[in-house]
């Protein structure tokens, strides 16, 4: 039974995203389509970095494979929109969003206890092999049409731009994930994930149900990544294996996680939309010096701030509150 241990911290937290995503709704109305666009990747890399957090924030357990789960989604809709051609376009959208939800969390499922066995390092190369395998078999077996490519049927209303309207869907299944990563930190699992990032052995000890909490992170997870996974593919509207198998989504959401504060649900947000205002606005001209650039950037805000900009936002609390404690007589 899940019950909330901390039920102010995490309402607040609710109301703070649900403010949040109000104020991100309104911004298309008052944008130019190539802005709104910038905005649909901060969205996709905010949710899939919350996606990623629930368990490589909360417990530890970095994986540097959670391509293979968008790449999964992504085709598990899109081959069941096939297999549903002549259907009216959002029941085969709804049908394919819920297979890829299921097909996601039974992979995951499936692999969890072996490969959670592992720690550090080795999980997240294990996971990194996951993510090639699933690209290979998509690419090389036929019948999942990963080489040729797979065509999603077209759900956009007639009186909303498509940019608005996959925006808003984004939008979305972002402030889902949000919700869910909230209660998932702030339930009996939320706390035993952050035990097990401390210190796994010693939680065993006192009575965690450390490889229980583990497998339902590693499947929440995946589930909540499969959902983005489908959003994105239908914005794309025609995915191959090379489109949705990416290396860049199992390296930007660890990126934005250590960018914004490892370990909270805020950071990854604050690290997403940091690192795309830098790639695609402040060097959107820049295209020769671009990787440089972005990379030179990240080493001086990893050396600046090595526990994210949370950290340094904790920091300057602490200075000020001994700044007063000394001047206080």
């Amino acid at each position: 039974m899940i019950r909330f241990v901390a039920p102010r911290a995490a309402w607040t937290a609710i109301a703070l995203t649900a403010c949040g995503a109000l104020l991100l709704a309104l911004l298309p109305f008052f944008m130019a389509p190539y802005s709104i666009r910038v905005g649909q990747l901060f969205i996709l890399a905010a949710g899939l970095a919350v996606a990623w957090t629930i368990l490589g924030g909360f417990s530890g357990y970095w994986s540097f494979g959670n391509a293979a789960f968008v790449g999964t989604g992504a085709f598990a809709a899109a081959l069941t929109q096939v297999a549903m051609a002549g259907s009216p376009p959002l029941l085969a959208f709804a049908a394919g969003l819920l297979v890829a939800i299921v097909v996601n969390g039974t992979m995951a499922l499936a692999i969890a206890w072996p490969i959670l066995r592992l720690r550090g390092i080795y999980f997240a190369i294990a996971m990194l092999g996951v993510s090639q395998v699933c690209y290979e078999l998509v690419s090389n077996i036929d019948a999942l049409r990963g080489a040729i490519g797979l065509n999603l049927v077209d759900i956009v209303p007639r009186n909303i731009a498509p940019e608005r309207f996959y925006y808003w869907a984004l939008l979305v299944c972002a402030v889902a994930i949000t919700v869910v990563a909230i209660v998932v930190r702030y339930t009996r699992i939320g706390y035993g994930l952050i035990a097990i990032r401390e210190d796994e052995d010693t939680a065993r000890m006192l009575g965690v149900p450390t490889t229980r909490y583990k497998i339902q992170a590693f499947v929440i997870s995946a589930m909540l990544t499969a959902v983005m996974g489908v959003i994105y593919a239908q914005n794309l509207g025609y995915i191959t294996g090379n489109s949705v198998y990416r290396n860049e989504f199992n390296l930007n959401v660890i990126v934005y996680s250590l960018l914004g504060g490892m370990g909270s649900i805020i950071g990854p947000i604050l690290g997403a939309g940091l690192m795309t205002y830098v790639t695609q606005v402040l060097l959107g001209d820049l295209l020769d010096i671009h990787m440089f650039v972005t990379g030179l950037l990240l080493a001086i805000l990893v050396l600046a701030a090595p526990n994210g900009l949370l950290g340094l936002y904790d920091a300057w609390r602490l200075r000020l509150r001994r700044r007063r404690e000394e001047q206080t007589p």
